[in-house]
């Protein structure tokens, strides 16, 4: 930054040159003290808003409000010539939007999304892309008690405590109803990586309350989308399933709430994504997934439990399989080794405390610090992971996304070392673009 230079004379000094003294006060004076002042052209101070956006490359902004005119997206950074219509959104939205089920909050929104600008043509152009979704079922008067007493555990408080000023309807950006913006991003995400490393991301219930579905009963190398569509839960397993729907609809009908884990798999993800120190792949996943509402925890890998294995236990060890590639004969990793991918099931397990907002009188107090009672009103779900399986395979979309573009970007712009690298990229069918 260029600066400048003045000079100021003090202790009585003359002006150089200057012959406004007689030649013997001259003689009198004090010397000439010079002393140079740095003076610093004003900064253009430039705050950006923060939290509502993720990614680096392929980035999304999220925009509304539970109870606003609508909410959405700007997903900014797509690639060009993607095949891209609202209906390529509308399936993962449909699977996250509410009142779809008896165990889901019965709002009735049909959540249909709408495409503004990014795609001509039904391709996309690569400039920013806008995705609105209204809403068409709010009801502000059910929160009215909302706006003098904090409901527990929830947003309220804290909202009050950050900005001096909240959005009482619905909760504001703290609902999960915000999670629109993500999942419309995800499910072009989840298309850009299945068309060109041929990825896959699968989420399912693993667990509702004490209901825990046993790992070894899911076949992470063949399960598929239809089984854990298969019912209103969206655990893969039929009998857990009916145990897990028994125990929400055992607290539904009570007006209490339960929790539960989501886990996620990525079968094909591409060697090489992540990198190592602050932006590790297992620590981008986790903060994505960390930032969807109601989340308390994550693990991938052998997780918590690997604690009471020994090294030797642990340890992942390499073979070479039939197609000449290093492989790992176990998978304690999760996919993922020094912050970097490996080219095994990436899996992780999401926590999901119960929902905050219960038809229970709890004690709370008012933000005039005047302790009462309070009965939450309003439509809520008894247990947020059903609808939680498209909201986390969405984050994981968009990390491995961004993650997949930085990776091309860095390391794969000059010709890779066959020896060592694998192409990112699996060889597509010559009508790839009709996909």
């Amino acid at each position: 930054m260029a600066s400048s230079l003045t000079s100021k004379s003090i202790l009585g000094s003359t002006k150089p040159g200057s012959s406004s003294l007689p030649s013997e006060l001259r003689r009198l004076s004090s010397p000439a003290v010079q002393i140079s002042i740095r003076t610093q052209p004003r900064k253009n101070i430039q705050i950006q808003a923060t939290g509502s956006s993720y990614g680096t490359h392929f980035r999304v902004s999220t925009f509304g409000e539970s109870h606003g005119g609508g909410v959405g997206c700007i997903i900014d950074g797509c690639p060009p010539r993607i095949p891209l219509s609202e209906s390529d959104l509308q399936f993962d939205l449909d699977r996250r939007r509410p009142g779809q089920s008896r165990i889901t909050t019965p709002r009735k929104e049909t959540d249909t999304c709408r495409i503004s600008s990014g795609v001509s043509e039904g391709m996309t152009t690569g400039t920013p892309i806008h995705v609105f979704v209204p809403n068409t079922d709010q009801r502000g008067l059910d929160y009215s008690e909302m706006s003098v007493a904090y409901r527990p555990s929830h947003a309220d408080a804290t909202y009050d405590m950050k900005y001096g000023v909240r959005s009482v309807q619905g909760g504001g950006r703290s609902s999960a109803r915000e999670t629109i913006g993500r999942v419309a991003p995800g499910a072009l995400a989840k298309k850009i990586l299945k068309q060109f490393a041929g990825t896959e991301i699968l989420a399912y219930v693993s667990q509702v309350h004490q209901v825990v579905l046993p790992e070894d009963l899911v076949d992470h190398e063949n399960l598929t989308l239809e089984q854990i569509e298969n019912n209103i839960v969206r655990c893969p397993n039929p009998e857990y399933a009916e145990k897990m729907i028994a125990a929400i609809d055992a607290v539904r009908t009570k007006g209490n709430s339960v929790g539960g884990v989501v886990t996620c798999i990525v079968r094909n993800a591409p060697r090489g994504l992540g990198t190592p120190v602050f932006d590790k792949l297992e620590a981008e996943l986790a903060k994505a997934c960390m930032s969807l509402p109601a989340t308390k925890g994550f693990e991938f890998g052998s997780g918590f439990a690997g604690t009471y294995l020994t090294g030797l236990e642990h340890n992942d060890e390499f073979y070479t399989d039939e197609n000449g590639r290093i492989r790992t004969r176990t998978n304690r990793s999760g996919g993922i080794q020094g912050g970097i991918s490996n080219g095994e099931i990436i899996n992780m397990r999401v926590a999901f405390k119960p929902t905050s907002t219960i038809g229970k009188k709890q004690n709370t107090v008012t933000r005039d610090k005047v302790e009462t009672e309070m009965i939450a009103r309003g439509r809520h779900d008894p247990c947020v992971v059903p609808r939680a399986v498209p909201m986390v395979e969405a984050m994981v979309a968009l990390v491995l996304v961004d993650q997949l573009m930085a990776q091309y970007a860095q390391c794969h712009l000059f010709p890779i070392n066959p020896e060592l690298q694998e192409p990112l990229h699996t060889e597509q069918p010559q009508n790839a673009a009709a996909l």
